[in-house]
């Protein structure tokens, strides 16, 4: 960065009368990390960054190897709009995370994805994102905590009944405020659930939202005594929350959309053709990172509006990809939207992943099956042809553990630690005894 630069954001950080700036990263599986410096501390933090230990980070560091540093990037600077409101004018940085020799950490999941995006860059394309986050919004007990009880018994798009519109005018009002476009909001289908879709940007910046997003929805409900979740799938016999992530690629030498063709009878490109089946092709490989939950895989059953057979169309929600409709004129925004990822993931590594997988299918040029249009849920797969996502995180992971794609993706140090942290949480899963096989098996045997 620049000292001109750094100058004229502590310039406005003192018009602002910021008082503290909270300096944000992320872990391997996504979770939110925060250190807060006073506001007087922030220019010696844009010169030389902030010191921490890594190995209190999930999945960073060994002990001996601790020591890194956080790099303010200058362009994610926003308010906190709650802390003004509170009377402690607060300011928020995204962090890179370097290691002590100046060199990117290999375990920031924000450097996973600029180097796919590099790779993306070097064959002439930059990758364009834009993700729907579902949410549940559930009531507080007597004791403050959270239950999965709606707050609302209103369904998709309903108005008379959907008692959170104004919370989520909130919503998008404080995503507005720290820089994030959202292109609608509205009820989904289940009660108590809610959509906000964040507008289309470079991947970086829409993971950089994404994140972002979860933290402010979180906070705008609490403020509202609610409770917001990501939880794929908290509720039995409804639908769950799902993260739909509309891609596509443009040329870097004129800025086109390289996935449209107005030749094709979907309007794709032979190259948005490739970068689907690539998608297919890796679809079982990447999905312990876009569904990283033990939970997530009750959400990808079939008859709830989640994808379970790898397939792509355009008129089939139960595809797993799926090519939306554009308005005559705006061939622009031709994109692949696909639809198995879940908000519980990180979303760095979630686009990372598929990027790499597209990638792979433009430069092995893999051939694309023909769109299934019919309803999945109703015909018989095997007479199509068609193979199924992974039914539990355990066997998500033995694909990831053979898709050599996604595993160059993520790296070395992400990989493994991403593979430690999720076996264990399986493997605690698969031994844990639930009340429902106490209350099914007890008076029986």
């Amino acid at each position: 960065m620049s000292d001109e630069r750094r100058a004229e954001l502590l310039r406005q950080v003192a018009d602002e009368q910021i008082q503290f700036v909270n300096l944000q990263f992320t872990d391997i599986l996504g979770m939110v990390k925060t250190v807060t410096i006073p506001v007087e501390e922030l220019a010696g933090a844009l010169q030389h960054g902030v010191w921490f230990d890594g190995s209190s980070i999930e999945g960073f560091a060994r002990v001996v190897e601790s020591d890194m540093y956080l790099v303010p990037d200058l362009a994610t600077y926003a308010q906190v709009p709650w802390d003004r409101q509170a009377g402690v004018p607060t300011a928020r940085l995204i962090c890179d995370v370097y290691t002590p020799d100046g060199k990117p950490f290999a375990g920031d999941p924000r450097a996973v994805l600029r180097r796919v995006l590099a790779q993306a860059a070097s064959m002439g394309y930059a990758y364009k994102v834009g993700p729907e986050l579902e949410f549940f919004l559930f009531k507080l007990n007597a004791e403050g905590r959270p239950v999965p009880t709606p707050h609302d018994d209103a369904g998709y798009f309903d108005v008379s009944s959907d008692q959170a519109t104004h919370i989520r005018r909130q919503m998008v009002r404080a995503l507005q405020g720290f820089g994030i476009g959202v292109e609608a909001s509205h009820h989904e289908v289940a009660v108590g659930q809610h959509e906000i879709d964040l507008s289309p940007t470079d991947a970086l910046s829409a993971a950089d939202h994404s994140v972002t997003s979860r933290v402010v929805l979180k906070a705008v409900a609490q403020l509202n005594g609610l409770y917001a979740t990501f939880m794929p799938k908290p509720v039995m016999g409804i639908n769950g929350n799902g993260m739909h992530v509309h891609q596509n690629l443009v040329r870097l030498d004129n800025g086109v959309n390289a996935f449209h063709d107005g030749r094709d009878s979907y309007g794709l490109s032979v190259l948005a053709r490739h970068f689907i089946a690539g998608l297919l092709a890796h679809a079982r490989g990447m999905i312990a990172v876009l569904a990283p939950l033990v939970n997530s895989y009750k959400r990808l059953v079939p008859g709830f509006e989640a994808p379970v057979y790898l397939s792509w169309g355009r008129t089939n929600r139960s595809a797993l990809v799926r090519v939306p409709r554009v308005s005559t004129g705006l061939e622009e925004s031709t994109r692949v939207e696909l639809r198995c990822p879940d908000p519980a993931c990180n979303p760095y590594l979630a686009f990372a992943v598929m990027l790499a997988a597209g990638l792979d299918g433009i430069q092995r040029q893999l051939h694309l099956p023909e769109a299934a249009e019919e309803d999945l849920f109703h015909v018989d797969p095997r007479a199509r042809g068609l193979e199924a996502l992974p039914r539990s995180l355990g066997e998500a992971l033995e694909h990831l553990r053979r898709d050599e794609v996604i595993q160059a993706a993520l790296g070395p140090h992400v990989y493994e630690r991403f593979i430690g942290a999720k076996q264990q949480e399986w493997e605690t899963y698969r031994s844990h005894v639930s009340q429902w096989e106490v209350e099914r098996y007890l008076p029986i045997f």
